[in-house]
């Protein structure tokens, strides 16, 4: 995550701010950087089709979402028929779920039209803000499947203004050239020690944990012949009447759409890296898609491949940085202040977003109750591409992004706790990345970067928390880091 503002920023503070298939309008090639980059693993071709009555857990071991799509895009509405296989992978049994349905914290954004289980209606069940809790009428065991069907629709609220009712800027929604769905799917939170895990959002950071799943995405628009030019998570295969999206074991499923995108696209090893932009911002749009394509290739070879087929980075039409899964969004003025070199926001804000694909995406976390976990390690990523890509600017690097707050606080501040956006990224990102360079020294490169793959490998798609973090981390060096951990931890790991 990066820049959480819900309106437009003037230049002068953005100088002063250091956080963090339709036919494309122009396509542009662009020169990748010769870097070796291990195979990514997404399979491209579709999944069978589930039926509602289907039980059997996924051989994958993960639940699976199939959403059938229709925007009409003048209109700003979606309407969407939903299906989940879940498996129970609790270890215990279930007789309730919860599910995160994020749209329903704007007034008359998400109507809900009928739930089934396992092909059965259901008529109750508990929707109230974000919080959509179904009681099972038997026990899910462990093991074992169910299948939700939701039919819904979705309208879109205006993104450039701002509810009162809402803590968080908005990206889902529309703006005068972008239709932008996030979080726009009901979606099963994770169980965790005996709990569903759903956290109330906040003014600033990211309040949702995700389980990874797969997914398989079917959008068609109500006009084709004025259909937008879509960004997407996930591979696309064009369809008779629609373009199939799937991405496996992912967190989210983003898209982005816009009549005036234009797009430029290189081939990083085997996966296709795509930039989305407005006009006017050609070079800046190539610029990121560079350095995105470069960081994928020096963080496949630090910390491990890059897991799927695709990457699209969006310029947005406002001023907000987020990850998704092979998606991110980066800020609308951070082109605009483009000045044709790496020493500037756009080229260490696509390196970070960039790194939430591995701290974030393949690696999950608390990212309410800890979210120093994926934000401090995609800070310090930041670091590892310039010393990879441009040696001569890393000091520039910690001078302009890191130190130029003078950062204080405790590394692992919960959101909540975080006394205001600069204080919460001060703390969780700067100190964090702080940490992670006094780390290093400590404990040397080998073991270090050891660590961090191994760190990748343990943890791929599971949730961790910041005891396994420094459990693995004790795995690689028997240096003595506890003066570390007081220094820049409120708690003892």
């Amino acid at each position: 995550m990066q820049n959480k503002t819900a309106r437009s920023l003037p230049v002068f503070f953005l100088l002063a701010l250091l956080v963090s298939c339709s036919s494309p309008t122009s396509a542009t090639t662009v020169t990748a950087t010769a870097i070796q980059i291990p195979a990514a693993t997404d399979t491209p071709s579709p999944a069978p089709a589930l039926t509602p009555t289907e039980t059997a857990i996924p051989e994958v071991g993960r639940a699976k979402y199939t959403l059938n799509t229709s925007i009409d895009y003048d209109a700003h509405s979606v309407t969407v028929d939903e299906t989940i296989l879940y498996p129970n992978l609790t270890g215990g049994q279930l007789n309730t779920l919860v599910l995160a349905v994020v749209p329903n914290l704007w007034a008359g954004s998400f109507t809900l039209n009928s739930i089934f289980i396992d092909g059965a209606p259901l008529t109750t069940y508990s929707l109230e803000g974000q919080r959509l809790d179904i009681a099972l009428t038997s026990f899910l065991q462990p093991q074992s499947a169910l299948t939700i069907n939701l039919q819904f629709t979705l309208a879109l609220p205006l993104a450039e203004q701002e509810d009162p009712n809402i803590s968080r800027p908005r990206i889902y929604g529309y703006t005068s050239r972008q239709l932008n769905l996030t979080n726009w799917y009901p979606f099963v939170v994770p169980f965790v020690d005996g709990d569903w895990v759903l956290h109330d959002p906040w003014y600033y950071g990211e309040h949702l944990v995700y389980d990874s799943a797969d997914y398989e995405v079917n959008l068609k628009f109500a006009d084709p012949a004025t259909a937008p030019v879509v960004a997407a998570s996930g591979f696309p295969e064009q369809q008779a009447d629609s373009t199939r999206y799937t991405i496996t074991s992912a967190r989210t499923f983003a898209l982005s759409a816009s009549r005036e995108f234009q797009v430029s696209s290189s081939q990083f090893g085997d996966v296709t890296v795509s930039s989305y932009y407005f006009a006017f911002n050609e070079a800046a749009g190539q610029a990121a898609l560079q350095t995105s394509g470069e960081s994928i290739q020096v963080f496949s070879q630090r910390f491990g491949p890059y897991p799927h087929k695709t990457l699209s980075l969006v310029m947005g039409d406002f001023n907000d940085g987020m990850e998704y899964s092979a998606f991110f969004f980066l800020p609308r003025d951070f082109y605009s202040l483009y000045d044709g070199t790496s020493a500037n926001y756009l080229t260490f804000v696509a390196a970070h977003e960039t790194s939430h694909q591995w701290w974030f995406e393949q690696v999950g976390n608390d990212q309410a109750l800890q979210p120093w976990v994926d934000e401090a390690l995609s800070t310090y990523s930041e670091r590892i591409y310039y010393e990879s890509i441009h040696p001569e600017l890393v000091s520039w690097w910690w001078t302009y992004r890191i130190d130029f707050y003078k950062p204080q606080g405790f590394v692992d501040i919960p959101i909540y706790e975080g006394q205001g956006f600069r204080p919460y990224t001060n703390a969780a990102y700067f100190k964090g990345a702080h940490f992670l360079e006094d780390l290093r020294a400590r404990i040397g490169d080998e073991a270090f970067f050891a660590f961090l793959q191994d760190y990748l490998a343990q943890s791929r798609g599971k949730i961790v928390s910041a005891a396994d973090f420094f459990h693995i981390l004790r795995e690689h060096t028997s240096a003595d880091i506890s003066d570390l951990i007081r220094q820049y931890f409120q708690n003892v790991y």
